[in-house]
């Protein structure tokens, strides 16, 4: 049986309600799909193979935002507008002006990142249209990692629908690291396998921005000269038995991993010690390093493993 996972279990529950099938034998399918691609593709990429080939498409169904998986085409769904970025212009490849702007949606069951490109859609916001707080409908959306891009092909309008109870916190997914995708909010367990040196810099304390030393003084681009604190950053390596990932922690994930003193490099080395080899619940985002071309979390939270979820979790599985 696979790993609980609240996208798997979604789509599962479509293919069966759709195809008629039991839940058992679509999973037996799944889990052949996978294997004959030699596990390069996730339980859910393999359940939406699966689908097509019984012949159920997810294209042009309403969906609520939970539903949404990565690699979606003709996306349509309804959510309201939490906030809004600005208005960004670039220079495409052609040399032509363009524009881009990002938002979030939410309703009852999450929320999700949307990115509009065309111009067209975008003067719904430039001229007020659409605005926070508003309830809009998107059709003919697609998903690239875990945001919805609009583009010419796809519309945008405000909706009738209202949405009284929209989930406005940061939702997390648990995923093994294989399956990792940037943009995604998500939590795993994990092992320790390695802890770096913490490296050092300053910050404004007004708006926690990096600040700049210009001889004894420092200054902070939005605040001037400011008096700075001092925060603390390093990597780890975790692995989880499918993968292992770089994940990054600043100050409070440190000393939530068990760090105490951060400027003692003796206490440190001592306590890194008791850290390599332990399993902890890594909460974060999954990002693109470009440096290194490949995945990192930015860990937001850090949890020990709690025994009681753990054994629900193995026989819930």
């Amino acid at each position: 049986m696979v790993q609980g996972n609240g996208n798997y279990e979604r789509i599962l529950e479509k293919i069966s309600r759709s195809s008629g099938l039991e839940k058992a034998e679509i999973e037996r399918r799944i889990e052949a799909k996978k294997a004959k691609l030699s596990g390069l593709i996730s339980m859910e990429g393999a359940a939406q193979v699966v689908a097509a080939e019984l012949g159920i498409s997810f294209e042009n169904e309403k969906l609520k935002i939970n539903e949404l998986l990565p690699g979606m085409r003709k996306v349509n769904t309804i959510g309201k507008v939490m906030n809004i970025s600005p208005v960004r212009t670039f220079t495409t490849k052609k040399g032509e002006a363009s524009k881009v702007v990002n938002f979030w949606i939410a309703d009852e069951t999450s929320n999700i990142k949307v990115v509009l490109w065309d111009t067209n859609l975008i003067l719904l916001i430039e001229t007020g249209k659409i605005g926070v707080d508003t309830v809009i409908e998107i059709t003919n959306g697609s998903m690239r990692d875990n945001e919805i891009h609009l583009g010419s092909f796809s519309q945008l309008k405000p909706s009738a629908e209202v949405i009284e109870n929209a989930k406005t916190e940061k939702v997390f997914r648990h995923k093994n690291i294989i399956d990792l995708k940037p943009g995604e909010n998500t939590d795993l367990r994990a092992f320790v396998l390695q802890v770096f040196e913490p490296r050092f810099f300053n910050v404004c304390p007004e708006c926690s921005k990096k600040v700049t030393q210009e001889g004894e003084v420092f200054i902070c681009e939005k605040h001037g000269k400011v008096i700075p604190e001092k925060r603390a950053v390093s990597s780890i390596v975790i692995d989880d038995g499918t993968d292992s990932v770089r994940a990054v922690l600043f100050n409070e994930a440190l000393s939530k991993l068990g760090f105490s003193q951060l400027d003692d490099t003796d206490k440190f080395s001592a306590e890194k010690g008791n850290i390599i080899g332990k399993e902890m619940v890594f909460t974060g985002n999954v990002r693109n390093n470009a440096f290194f071309n490949n995945h990192e979390m930015i860990v937001d939270d850090i949890k020990e493993v709690n025994p009681d979820e753990l054994i629900m979790e193995l026989e819930k599985n």
